[in-house]
């Protein structure tokens, strides 16, 4: 085994450096709650923070597969460009706390924390608004997954915009999610496996709203931008009237989640569940780490592509790695490499069930009709978006949502090589789209 993980830290240095997405620095408002539909409780948000912290510490023993591949995680090399940078824990940020929020389901929690951050400044009328929503494994720390668009004269301009990011439902970085204290628990204990597993979509997006309009004082929302998971919210956002929402970008996304999306998310819990630690998601002090990992590394292969990894790995292997064993591929480092750094960002066992289950619920034809006609039900001006050489969410989909969107002003798909992560790693080609439809949306703004 140490020979094993001696190898692996080996490959790891051979890769090529991890592209960084440089983090801007910013200073998120606090802003004062301004209606009684959803009220910040100091009690309530000092519970919620002094649990998050016990139980952040509490899973503190969690420690990647191996000492090797802790290692490898720390390296600064990578075998694939990097999707997010710098520490994504969720400490940045404002917490709101909703005193009782009832899911699509019936079912009532209580004291629901809600985590997020802003740039820029809200105007006068309280409608400049943008709401950009993150990805499965993303948080409301928008400057470490696609700091190239944030900031003065970017495409998520702060001096044009107010940008919101909301930390979702079921996410480990703040919000109300299976690490956080279960309201109705006599003894302040965290969900756990309680957790409900029958969250939506619009659930998430109507948690989303009640902070716009009541932690926030948002009035309308100028555009709700999103990728992947975040572009069902951000298509979500459109359909609910808690805060008018006048556009939307969508990227890598699209209207219901089908059955080879909930294939791979099925096989990644799956790869949760067999891990004999997981114990029916009450697993304590002791967490699935290494099923974690190897759903991490499913979904690595799943975001990417065969001319990408062909052309970054091939068969290359570091030859007798294992003595009296077979080769260890680069590949295999690098997908051990993935996991080990996965773990490492502290993400959470039951809260990748509950995102993934979370995901699955997205179809905004439930309950409204036939899908193609309720698309054609958002009436605000759209931009779709897809990437050439993604196999999770494949062109056909974002096609599909341009065809029958009432007011789609242009779909594009970028040309890159990347896959599903294309729409984290082409940050200057989004820029570029995301720009210019702004711009066509609100000429007023660029006067």
């Amino acid at each position: 085994m140490a020979a094993a993980n001696g190898v692996a830290m080996g490959a790891m240095r051979r890769f090529s450096a991890a592209r960084a997405l440089a983090p801007r620095a910013a200073t998120a408002r606090a802003l004062v709650p301004t209606s009684t539909r959803c009220v910040t409780s100091r009690a309530a948000a000092a519970r919620a923070v002094t649990s998050r912290t016990t139980h952040r510490w509490r899973r503190a023993p969690c420690r990647p597969l191996s000492a090797g591949l802790k290692a490898a995680a720390d390296d600064e090399g990578g075998g694939l460009a990097d999707e997010y940078s710098g520490t994504m824990d969720g400490s940045s940020g404002e917490l709101h706390v909703v005193e009782s929020f009832e899911l699509e389901s019936g079912r009532v929690l209580r004291d629901v924390g809600v985590k997020y951050k802003t740039w820029g400044a809200l105007n006068a009328a309280r409608d400049n608004v943008l709401v950009v929503c993150h990805a499965l494994t993303g948080s409301h720390e928008l400057e470490l997954w696609w700091g190239d668009l944030l900031g003065p004269g970017k495409a998520f301009d702060t001096d044009r915009y107010f940008v919101v990011c909301v930390n979702t439902l079921g996410s480990p970085y703040g919000s109300c999610s299976p690490l956080t204290p279960d309201g109705d628990a006599a003894d302040g204990s965290a969900y756990g496996a309680r957790f409900p597993h029958d969250a939506t979509i619009r659930d998430a997006v109507g948690l989303q709203a009640l902070v716009l309009k009541d932690a926030i004082g948002v009035g309308r929302v100028a555009c709700a931008v999103g990728g992947s998971m975040g572009g069902m919210l951000a298509l979500e956002l459109c359909y609910q009237t808690d805060v008018p929402v006048e556009s939307a970008v969508l990227l890598a996304t699209n209207g219901r989640h089908g059955a080879w999306q909930i294939a791979i998310s099925a096989l990644q819990r799956q790869a949760v569940f067999s891990d004999p630690k997981y114990a029916g998601g009450d697993y304590g002090d002791d967490p699935p780490v290494r099923g974690l990992s190897v759903a991490r590394q499913i979904a690595m292969v799943s975001y990417r592509t065969h001319n990408a990894y062909e052309t970054k790995f091939g068969r290359e292997s570091e030859a007798g790695a294992r003595e009296g064993g077979p080769r260890l591929f680069d590949v295999e480092s690098y997908l051990s490499y993935q996991g080990a750094k996965f773990i490492q960002r502290s993400f959470d066992a039951n809260c990748y069930v509950a995102l993934t289950r979370l995901m699955d619920s997205h179809d905004v034809a439930r309950g409204r009709g036939k899908y193609p006609h309720v698309l054609r039900d958002v009436a605000q001006p759209t931009l779709v978006l897809g990437i050439s050489s993604d196999v999770l969410y494949p062109l056909h989909e974002q096609q599909e949502l341009a065809i029958h969107l009432a007011n789609c002003r242009g779909f594009h798909a970028i040309d890159s090589d990347e896959g599903h992560d294309g729409f984290l790693l082409e940050q200057d080609a989004v820029t570029r789209h995301v720009t210019a439809f702004l711009k066509e949306t609100f000429p007023e703004k660029y006067d």
